[in-house]
C-alpha cells in the first residue's frame, strides 16, 4: 500500500523532483508558489511507499466559464515503467494516485483534472491511462511536442549541430556590437510585456498578462531559477528571452523580438548566451519548448518551429494532456465543446 499526503517542506519536494531525470520546472516548488501568489488554489502531494517518496504531483486551479480544472502540468512524476509493466502492486499504486487526484479536485470544487505527464508518448501508455479512467483532453495544458538540445559537450560541439542559417545569424549579431544583459530584475518584465503585445499583434496570438509574467519571474528569479537575457542596440531593446533553470534543464519559456531585433538576428545570440549560463550551472539539457511537425505548414507556430529546429534540436513528444472527469454534466456540456471549438479556431 502507498500513502499520499501533502508536503509542506520546499527542500523535500525539490530534492525529489530534481532527482528525476525527466523533470523540469513544471513540477518545481516555486512555480506552484507563483500560482499561489496569483490567488489560485494549489496542491502539492507526495506518494510514499515504506516511508520513502516514490512520486509527486502538484497543480493549480484554473477557474473559467468553460469549467474549473485542477491543472497538473509535468506530472504526476513517477516511474513510467509502472504504466508499461504493471503487476498488481503497480496497478494499486496508480489507482491510488489517480483517485487522490480526483479527491483533491473535488475538494477544490473542480469539474475535471487535467494532467500532462513527462512521459514520451506511446500507444501503450495511452491505453494504460484509458484503463485508469483518463481521456485525451480537448485542449493542451503544456507543450506536447518539444525541441530539446543536448548541451553536455563543448560549445564547439554544441554549435556544430546548429544549422548553417543559425550559425550565420549568431555571427551577424556578434558583429553588430549589441549590448547583452542577463537580469533577475522583475521590473524588466514591463518592457518584455510591451514588446510581447506588439509581437502578439504581428504574429496573431493571445499574449500573457503582465501580472502573470511578472509574478512567475519574480518568484523564480528570487531563488536564482529565472533570468531575462536582453539584447539592446543604442539603448533600444531588440529581443528578450525569459529563461528558467531548474534541475538538469534550462527552459526557454518565453521570447519576444522587435522588427529591428529580427534584422540584427538578436534572438539566436541570446540562446547562445543562455546555453553558456546553463553550462555554468552544470545543466546538460536545453529545452526550446513547443514545436510543430515539419509538414504542418499551416500551423501558426510553424515559423517559430523552423527557427528552433535551426539549433539542431532532438524532437520529444510527450503524452498529450488527459482529463479525469469529475462533473460529467459541466464537462460534456461546457468544457469539451468550448475547448474543442477554441482549439480549432486557434489552429493549435
Amino acid at each position: 500500500m502507498v500513502e499520499i499526503k501533502t508536503i509542506e517542506d520546499k527542500k523535500t519536494w525539490d530534492d525529489f523532483v530534481t532527482s528525476r531525470p525527466e523533470a523540469n520546472f513544471l513540477q518545481s516548488w516555486d512555480i506552484i508558489t507563483a500560482h499561489q501568489e496569483m490567488g489560485r488554489g494549489t496542491v502539492r502531494r507526495a506518494i510514499y511507499k515504506d516511508s520513502k517518496i516514490i512520486g509527486v504531483y502538484s497543480g493549480f486551479v484554473e477557474r473559467a466559464k468553460k469549467g474549473t480544472g485542477l491543472m497538473i502540468a509535468g506530472g504526476p512524476l513517477f516511474e513510467v515503467a509502472q504504466l508499461q509493466n504493471r503487476g498488481k502492486n503497480q496497478v494499486d499504486q496508480l489507482q491510488a494516485v489517480f483517485q487522490d487526484m480526483r479527491n483533491e479536485a473535488k475538494r477544490l470544487g473542480c469539474d475535471f483534472v487535467r494532467f500532462r505527464p513527462q512521459w514520451e508518448d506511446s500507444p501503450e501508455i495511452r491505453k494504460a491511462l484509458a484503463s485508469l479512467g483518463a481521456q485525451k483532453a480537448p485542449f493542451y495544458l503544456s507543450v506536447e511536442h518539444a525541441g530539446v538540445l543536448d548541451i553536455s559537450g563543448t560549445e564547439e560541439e554544441i554549435t556544430a549541430t546548429f544549422r548553417q542559417k543559425a550559425r550565420r545569424a549568431i555571427r551577424k549579431a556578434e558583429k553588430a556590437d549589441l549590448e547583452l544583459i542577463a537580469s533577475k530584475n522583475p521590473d524588466e518584465i514591463d518592457q518584455f510585456h510591451k514588446i510581447e503585445l506588439d509581437h502578439a499583434k504581428r504574429q496573431g496570438y493571445i499574449p500573457f498578462s503582465k501580472k502573470f509574467l511578472k509574478t512567475q519571474f519574480e518568484v523564480l528569479a528570487k531563488n536564482n531559477e529565472a533570468e531575462l537575457f536582453i539584447a539592446k542596440k543604442d539603448g533600444e531593446v531588440l529581443a528578450e528571452n525569459f529563461m528558467v533553470f531548474y534541475g538538469n534543464e534550462a527552459s526557454y519559456l518565453y521570447g519576444v523580438s522587435t522588427k529591428k531585433g529580427m534584422e540584427y538576428s538578436a534572438a539566436p545570440l541570446l540562446h547562445l548566451l543562455a546555453i553558456r549560463e546553463a553550462k555554468l550551472r552544470g545543466i546538460t539539457r536545453y529545452n526550446f519548448w513547443g514545436i510543430v511537425d515539419e509538414d504542418d505548414i499551416k500551423h501558426r507556430f510553424y515559423g517559430v518551429s523552423v527557427f528552433k529546429r535551426g539549433f539542431g534540436v532532438q524532437e520529444l513528444k510527450y503524452v498529450p494532456a488527459h482529463d479525469l472527469v469529475i462533473n460529467p454534466l459541466r464537462y460534456y456540456l461546457l468544457t469539451k465543446p468550448i475547448e474543442s471549438l477554441r482549439r480549432w479556431r486557434r489552429k493549435v
